[in-house]
């Protein structure tokens, strides 16, 4: 209840803001869907909170806007809710503490927070109290502090990398040299995005995984930034592989969860006559898109490609034999998919 009491009055906010002659109690109200009154007692609660808001009577009606003489403190070419809104931004800067980004972001939200009064960011932190961001599963990147320097400072030269990479399912290192095209930020993970000179295309590197990293004299010329992403929109996550087209079944019970979300901008839903649902992608690889197909259990049945729906199945049948009798006490070590 509080947080979107909240939410409404950041809305409220973001209305008259934008709104040049200023807003009445009436439109406000229309906007958000309340009543008079609670719309009377959000300008009321913005007011003591700090914002500098006023009204004038014009007709019959009050309109409410910002002090004219305060939107001259706010620095151009920002708007006071966007300085707001990059003030609770705190919470995914989170994800990148220990690191060169996270530094620069910390300065620039000192820098935010000074233009905006002390009831202004008590109000902010009670915003900060009712909302926040889940950064659960994440890596701490303050280890990788040095190779994340390097690694940006190639990208932004153009300048080849010779790296030791460990590959997630190798025990050994692999020498390689690297055109360094971008760095990518996924589900709480930092990647490379390059050329690989050692398999001859475009491959990913998780920034943790490089153990050693050198930058040569060598120079390249970059593909257009369009390129890169497109080449990474067929990603179910982050390989990048041979493009499959996949369906999927959800269960009745399952089928409204699914449906809410978008897993992938190739997606296509269907509705089954039985209350089920049927996704159709077109994604590079299959692996990733097992591993989601699995994490669903009972709920998720493959269609097709053949080669994914016996994959799965394999995977199911090594799980389950973890779980019988004769498994018990033997070690995990080779279960497959280490």
């Amino acid at each position: 209840m509080r947080g979107a009491q909240l939410a409404r009055q950041w809305r409220i906010l973001r209305h008259i803001e934008s709104s040049r002659q200023g807003l009445s109690v009436a439109e406000l109200a229309g906007l958000e869907g309340v009543s008079l009154r609670t719309a009377y007692r959000d300008l009321e609660a913005l007011q003591e909170a700090g914002f500098p808001l006023f009204s004038e009577r014009e007709e019959k009606s009050q309109r409410w806007a910002f002090v004219d003489a305060y939107k001259f403190q706010v620095p151009q070419p920002f708007t006071l809710t966007e300085l707001m809104s990059l003030h609770l931004y705190g919470d995914l800067a989170k994800l990148l503490k220990g690191t060169s980004f996270y530094d620069s972001l910390e300065s620039l939200f000192k820098k935010v927070k000074s233009t905006l009064t002390p009831k202004t960011l008590a109000y902010l932190d009670r915003i900060q109290s009712a909302f926040s961001v889940g950064l659960k599963p994440y890596k701490e990147y303050g280890r990788f502090r040095e190779i994340i320097n390097q690694v940006n400072k190639a990208v932004l030269d153009h300048r080849r990398i010779k790296i030791a990479y460990l590959p997630l399912r190798s025990q050994s290192e692999t020498i390689r040299e690297v055109d360094p095209y971008k760095i990518w930020f996924f589900e709480g993970s930092i990647y490379l995005i390059g050329f690989c000179h050692l398999r001859g295309e475009v491959r990913m590197f998780a920034v943790d995984r490089i153990k050693v990293l050198d930058l040569t004299d060598n120079v390249f010329t970059p593909p257009a930034a369009h390129d890169v992403d497109e080449l990474l929109r067929h990603s179910f996550k982050v390989m990048l592989d041979d493009l499959h087209v996949v369906k999927v079944r959800i269960s009745p019970a399952w089928s409204r969860w699914a449906a809410e979300k978008v897993w992938h901008e190739s997606q296509q839903n269907r509705k089954l006559p039985d209350g089920g649902l049927e996704l159709t992608f077109r994604v590079a690889g299959l692996d990733e898109i097992r591993m989601w197909v699995l994490s669903l259990g009972p709920e998720a049945y493959v269609v097709e490609p053949e080669s994914l729906k016996k994959a799965v199945e394999s995977s199911l049948t090594a799980a389950l034999s973890l779980y019988q009798p004769a498994r018990k006490g033997k070690s995990l070590g080779r279960a497959k998919g280490e």
